[in-house]
């Protein structure tokens, strides 16, 4: 019985055994899966919240890269200001540094943005609107790098008054109010990630006690693991704080950075107002003193022409040849009055330089008698021309007009009695420059005006007496030119003002063009053309077709641009032809010279154009010539002649207008 009971027992405690031992592995397997199951959801957890965290230290990034692209703008566009205004090298290489560095930015934006759509999208409208501001102001910066003042200064207030700056600003805070809506919702997830990864942790840490009994080691492994993750998070919490520092750094800087940029545009804003205020008093009082040099030499013209012409029909009966001297006298009183004419259009326009070949010597010789006017009789003008036959490639008129105004410098400076002397000279060495002296006898400056002597609008005369716009106008021909201006004067000892020009080289000086009126060309007429005159002006109308009947030509005349079609179509129909040449009026009513070309063009596109005009207009017009030849009125017989030489020359041999 008894062994039977311990049989009973010892099968008992086997089926114990074994309930334990399948219970035991039961639960070691469940516990395995809970804890694996556990690792795996912290994991998860884990790298949520790694990857939230990731997110967070992108949107701050992307925040403070968009403040580092406006504030480098900001510093661009302030290098630019001071460039523009004091024209020293180094603002304008602060510029141009901020600007990249603003690209640089602008790069690093568009690969933090590059998964987000919509910022993407803002980021390259961004692009294209710096692309347009940096045109902008670049053509300041270069107008601003050739010392152009005033172009610089106006360009740089045009482009601070343009929209682009404002849709920049417009983009940036857009961009950056989309990252920090981005970033709101980042710190939700990252703090739900991170109350989960805490859930996790405790609930691993409960269930890790209760294993602790059957894995003490593997607990104690996971405690260490979870210890090290603790460490790691306090890290990452210690950067994302030093992050959110930096960002309120930020923050504050791009705050200086706005008053400093509004300081700066309140400065300019008054600055531009007195400069307005000054350009328009300097304006009205050298129009006053321009008016009185131009009636006194268009009166002295008049007087030649009108002179000239009135004694011309006193003589012409009887005596023929003493007609001719005066009729000659007022023609070349007229080509002066036309000659001053184009001057005065030439430097109210403001056109670029057109440099030409210009013998020195030459060119100062003819232009002598109008600075023997200019300066008066009380002042000697003596000529001490060296030069030879030197030529320099410099636009003509912009050098007679540096002459003119360093000879009324000089007037002024001897108080309208003195010697004045115009030096050329050369040295031997004609790959030099060569020296344009103009030297007085007057006052003289002293060492302080001497440094302020090219300052634009600065002048010592009294009010009333100076636009201060003279030296630096002749600095800026120079430096144009290739050359330099060179002063010396000692009070009390007359000034000497030397404009260094670089010699052209003595191949090119062969290649000189022949001047408007000059008679040295071919005397013999061209081939006789079938030429249609389109004037408005029934005067110079008739005179256009007498000049051109007398070149040897036959002119048919046009008083209305709308019926030269009809004229046109009547040759053809005639069986005459066409017409060899259309010498057409630019400015006329109802339809230009241009457009009624524009009109005949669409039926005879080889058709042969010549304008004539006396409008001088912008030099951006000439481009509604396109490439026809243009006769500036008034002209000579001669220059007619060659611009019809020159529109004949154009033509295919035997080409005329054909249906």
């Amino acid at each position: 019985m008894r062994v039977f009971e311990r049989d009973i027992d010892s099968e008992n405690d086997g089926r114990r055994e074994r309930i334990r031992f399948w219970s035991t592995i039961v639960l070691g397997a469940i516990l395995t899966g809970v804890v694996g199951a556990l690792v795996v959801l912290l994991a998860r957890a884990n790298d949520n919240y790694d990857r939230s965290l990731g997110w967070q230290t992108q949107s701050m990034e992307v925040i403070s890269q968009t403040r580092s692209v406006d504030a480098a703008i900001a510093r661009a566009e302030a290098a630019l200001g001071r460039f523009a205004v004091g024209l020293q090298k180094e603002d304008g290489r602060v510029y141009e540094y901020q600007w990249g560095r603003a690209r640089q930015f602008l790069a690093q934006l568009r690969r933090n943005v590059r998964d987000n759509p919509k910022q993407m999208a803002l980021v390259e409208q961004l692009t294209r609107e710096m692309d347009s501001r940096g045109a902008q102001l670049g053509d300041a910066a270069l107008s601003a790098n050739y010392n152009q003042t005033v172009a610089a200064i106006s360009k740089f207030y045009a482009a601070g008054k343009g929209e682009g700056l404002g849709r920049i600003d417009k983009l940036l805070s857009e961009i950056i109010a989309n990252e920090r809506a981005l970033l709101r919702d980042r710190n939700r997830l990252t703090a739900g990630d991170r109350a989960n990864l805490n859930q996790a942790i405790l609930l691993f840490s409960l269930l890790g006690a209760a294993a602790a009994v059957i894995a003490i080691g593997a607990t104690f492994s996971l405690i260490r693991a979870e210890g090290e993750r603790r460490l790691a998070r306090r890290e990452q919490l210690v950067e994302s704080d030093r992050a959110m520092q930096l960002e309120t750094a930020v923050e504050e800087r791009t705050a200086e950075l706005a008053q400093a940029n509004d300081a700066l545009r309140s400065e300019m804003t008054e600055r531009e107002a007195a400069e307005a205020q000054l350009r328009q008093a300097q304006k009205m009082e050298a129009v006053g003193q321009l008016t009185g040099g131009i009636a006194h030499d268009f009166n002295n013209m008049l007087a030649v022409v009108v002179g000239g012409l009135e004694l011309a029909q006193r003589w012409l009966p009887g005596k023929p040849e003493k007609a001719q001297r005066h009729l000659a006298n007022a023609l070349d009183g007229a080509n002066r009055a036309a000659d001053l004419t184009r001057r005065l259009l030439t430097f109210a326009r403001s056109e670029p330089a057109r440099p030409e070949m210009t013998p020195i010597d030459e060119c100062i010789a003819s232009f002598a008698q109008l600075i023997e006017r200019t300066i008066g009789d009380r002042i000697a003008l003596t000529l001490d021309l060296n030069a030879g036959d030197l030529a320099c490639w410099i636009d003509r008129q912009q050098f007679e007009n540096a002459l003119l105004n360093l000879a009324v410098n000089a007037r002024d400076a001897m108080n309208g009695h003195g010697l004045l002397t115009i030096r050329t000279l050369d040295d031997g060495d004609r790959s030099a420059a060569l020296a344009v002296q103009v030297i007085d006898t007057g006052c003289g400056m002293s060492p302080q005006v001497l440094e302020r002597i090219f300052d634009p609008f600065y002048t010592t005369k009294p009010a009333g007496q100076g636009t201060g716009l003279g030296m630096s106008q002749v600095f800026a021909f120079c430096r144009q030119s290739g050359g330099e201006v060179q002063v010396a004067s000692n009070e009390g000892e007359g000034t000497s003002v030397a404009m260094l020009l670089p010699v052209a080289q003595p191949q090119a000086a062969a290649e000189i063009e022949t001047l408007p009126g000059d008679n040295s060309g071919s005397d013999t007429p061209a081939d006789a053309l079938s030429i249609l005159v389109v004037e408005d002006d029934a005067r110079v109308l008739a005179a256009t077709v007498d000049a051109v009947s007398e070149l040897g030509h036959t002119a048919v005349a046009c008083g209305n641009p709308l019926e030269a079609e009809a004229l046109v179509e009547g040759q053809l129909a005639q069986g005459q032809g066409g017409f060899d040449l259309i010498l057409s009026d630019v400015l006329m009513p109802e339809l230009t010279g241009p457009e009624m070309v524009a009109q005949l063009k669409q039926r005879w596109p080889e058709l042969s154009v010549l304008f004539v005009t006396g409008y001088a207009g912008d030099a951006s017009e000439d481009a509604a010539f396109g490439d026809h030849d243009v006769l500036r009125k008034p002209f000579t017989l001669s220059a007619l002649d060659q611009a019809i030489r020159r529109s004949g020359d154009n033509r295919p041999e035997g080409q005329r207008l054909a249906n």
